[in-house]
């Protein structure tokens, strides 16, 4: 790695940005992140977090995002022109909890204050975020990327191995890549949002309001981020001339006044903006060592709140890659399954979120058209060339289904890794439990082995010594049947699962012999039958595996 310079450069700090930094930061990667902004952004913005990104942000070491984030409120539509109730809707299908989903349930966080928990995590490995510093340009070779960036008008040339551009749907990284951008953009769908101080008598802080049509309508939803009377809010409507709101302050009050039926004071307009559906993606995610994430990649409309959510686990996809890569101990090439792994996903959530924009259009109710595949629960990359099962056949032409809804019968290699709860560890206290999700981390692969005995998975153990402890950790679960008394292993941790929750969630017999090689990003790598398959799979992501 480059001593001088860090050897990666993110141009943009946004969510997508700094999950990138963060998962690098972890392991052990320098990294340099600038944005353009001078300050920080402000204001909601993509505030829907959804229980898969919730899942990431755990193994990230950010509980933050689910403890501090509210619950998706009801939607609240009223009759014209009174506050009598038409109809409650759901924004989120229903979610039983259960031992292998911790986080059932998504939660409401404004992207202010999800940048700020993030840039706090990232200060804790002496990573700040440049502000006011702009990537201009850029030229790569196969040594390493050389960029001009600027600040308070000063130029500065800076020598980096590879540059993650998270800068947007206007930035610079994928326009001088030259990376192509199709799809339509909707001009006549346009809606305001922003977020604002105000007090409406009679008006709940319990319920997202919404008031008139899609022709000319008003959606309100309480957010105590910038004070007990603030709320994030969209005027929507064909009738309505969002461009010149946007320069009308009293404008945005006047028409807010004109669709609720109540008395209202405006303390504050705390930011707006119009926002067009824009539904494109890129054609690859990556040209050389640069490569993109997030809006940079791929923008829609916000209906199914995805978008956010799709940036942290394009950063998240890449990161664990581009660090493996950066130790020297993974080749170039498994970068290029970062591009391969998303472009499905991503396809077809754009397909997804343009579906629930037609319904919402078509049926005049923006709750309509929601589905489980939004908890994002059930993407996979079953598809990818570096994931290994040796339990379920490959079939030439199969259809790749990326974005689906968790099946919770079926698991296989490429999909979500499911979490047990209450497992104990062999040899200590009762008290003494552990949950599979606090075991995965960014920065190692787990080899879960399932055995009946100790003695059944310590061959598999033995031939696992090979790999880098660094990035690579083991743990044995062993039935609730098994004993709990002290063992001498090379795994890292011996469980025990008491309750049966990690065989029901992995689909393992108690008399079964099964390896699970869950990779840095939560997702099952590999599904195979022992140490020989251990060994194929790390064949495809290791230099000298």
């Amino acid at each position: 790695m480059n001593s001088v310079h860090p050897p990666v450069l993110v141009v943009g700090a946004g969510p997508a940005g700094l999950v990138a930094a963060l998962t690098l930061r972890q392991n052990g990667i320098p990294v340099r992140i600038i944005d353009k902004e001078p300050n920080p952004r402000i204001g909601q913005r993509g505030p829907g977090i959804w229980p898969r990104s919730l899942e990431l942000f755990n193994f990230l070491n950010v509980p933050e995002v689910n403890d501090m984030g509210k619950p998706v409120p009801t939607v609240r539509l009223y009759k014209p022109g009174t506050l009598e109730t038409l109809k409650d809707s759901l924004m989120a299908p229903l979610m039983e909890p259960s031992p292998a989903i911790p986080f059932h349930s998504p939660k409401m966080m404004g992207q202010q204050l999800l940048d700020v928990i993030l840039r706090r995590h990232l200060e804790k490995f002496s990573c700040s975020v440049e502000m006011g510093t702009e990537l201009c340009s850029f030229e790569q070779s196969d040594e390493g990327v050389t960029a001009i960036l600027t600040k308070n008008g000063v130029s500065e040339t800076f020598d980096t191995k590879w540059i993650i551009g998270a800068d947007g749907a206007k930035g610079v990284v994928r326009k001088q890549l030259g990376l192509t951008f199709l799809g339509e953009t909707r001009d006549e769908d346009r809606i305001l949002t922003g977020d604002i101080r105000l007090q409406a008598v009679g008006l709940d802080r319990v319920h997202w309001h919404r008031f008139g049509s899609l022709n000319r309508g008003l959606s309100l939803r309480p957010t105590d981020e910038v004070g007990e009377d603030g709320w994030q809010f969209m005027l929507f409507g064909r009738e309505l001339d969002l461009t010149k709101f946007a320069e009308n302050e009293e404008l945005v009050f006047e028409t807010i006044a004109s669709l609720l039926p109540i008395e209202v004071t405006f303390n504050k307009l705390v930011w707006m903006s119009v926002f067009r559906p824009n539904i494109r993606m890129v054609n690859k995610f990556s040209e050389g060592r640069v490569f993109v994430a997030g809006d940079a990649a791929h923008v829609h409309s916000p209906t199914g709140a995805q978008g956010l959510n799709s940036g942290v686990q394009d950063a998240f996809n890449l990161a664990w890659k581009l660090a493996l890569v950066a130790k020297g101990l993974a080749d170039k090439s498994l970068l290029e399954t970062y591009s391969a792994e998303r472009l499905p996903v991503i396809s077809e959530m754009l397909n997804v979120t343009t579906t629930i924009l037609n319904k919402a259009i078509k049926s005049n109710d923006i709750s309509t058209g929601r589905s489980p595949v939004l908890f994002m629960l059930g993407i996979n990359c079953r598809f990818s060339n570096i994931v290994l099962d040796e339990f379920v056949p490959a079939v030439e032409g199969k259809p790749i289904n990326a974005y689906g809804i968790l099946d919770e019968a079926h698991l296989e290699a490429g999909d979500r890794a499911p979490d047990a709860p209450n497992m104990l560890l062999a040899g200590r206290g009762e008290s003494d439990v552990k949950t599979l999700f606090g075991l995965y981390r960014p920065w190692y692969h787990t080899i879960v082995v399932f055995a009946p005995t100790l003695a059944d998975a310590t061959p598999i153990l033995g031939a696992l010594e090979a790999f880098d402890n660094s990035v690579v950790q083991s743990a044995v679960v062993l039935p609730s049947s098994a004993s709990v008394t002290p063992v001498a292993s090379s795994a890292d941790l011996v469980l025990v699962d008491q309750e049966g929750h990690a065989y029901s969630a992995y689909l393992v017999e108690a008399d079964q012999t099964k390896v699970f090689v869950i990779r840095p990003d939560g997702v099952v790598g590999a599904v195979v039958h022992g140490a020989e398959g251990v060994k194929k799979y790390f064949s495809n992501i290791f230099l000298d595996a």
